[in-house]
């Protein structure tokens, strides 16, 4: 990390400053010590494959793909990889907007958790929802899961399934209503 010269690493944080984003993901996992595989992820996107390069040289880790669309993607998604190289690169090369200070902040706040293996208990699991809530605009209608959905996999007798379709029946209900 000191080793990253300082113009670059400023030039990358104010890259990712304006291009990057902080996720956080719930997947259903049968065989997993908790009923969901929460991951977290780091990524840029760019035509540029360039720039993009350089993330990956500099931070020493992380994957870069080409889309079949022609965008460039540069993504972490390992635990050890954020906590050991990606949170360390933004908290010496910090952010100056307000926006992705907060969703560093708060990723922050969630790898913390995971690392410390909360996230295998249901109040882990809220705590995390909670802080994501408030992450990239609020997810933006994006989550493939809702809070609901996830929570019910700690309820026994309540599956998934029973909660995705009173979820999609409330919804219709809500769209006939008006």
């Amino acid at each position: 990390m000191k080793q990253i010269p300082p113009h670059i690493g400023y030039y990358l944080a104010g890259f990712a400053d304006g291009e990057g984003s902080f996720n956080v993901s719930f997947r259903p996992r049968r065989d997993y010590r908790a009923p969901w595989k929460i991951s977290l992820c780091f990524n840029v996107s760019q035509k540029d494959r360039v720039i993009l390069a350089l993330f990956k040289r500099y931070l020493q880790c992380g994957t870069l793909r080409e889309r079949s669309d022609g965008v460039w993607y540069y993504e972490v998604n390992n635990l050890n990889a954020i906590c050991d190289h990606v949170i360390p690169f933004f908290e010496r090369f910090r952010f100056l907007s307000a926006k992705k200070k907060r969703d560093f902040a708060k990723f922050k706040k969630i790898a913390q958790i995971i690392r410390e293996g909360r996230h295998l208990t249901e109040e882990g699991v809220r705590e995390i929802l909670r802080i994501r809530a408030e992450m990239n605009d609020k997810g933006a209608g994006r989550r493939r899961y809702s809070d609901e959905e996830i929570l019910s996999r700690f309820r026994p007798g309540e599956s998934s399934e029973t909660i995705r379709q009173a979820s999609a029946e409330s919804e219709e209900a809500a769209d006939s209503a008006e």
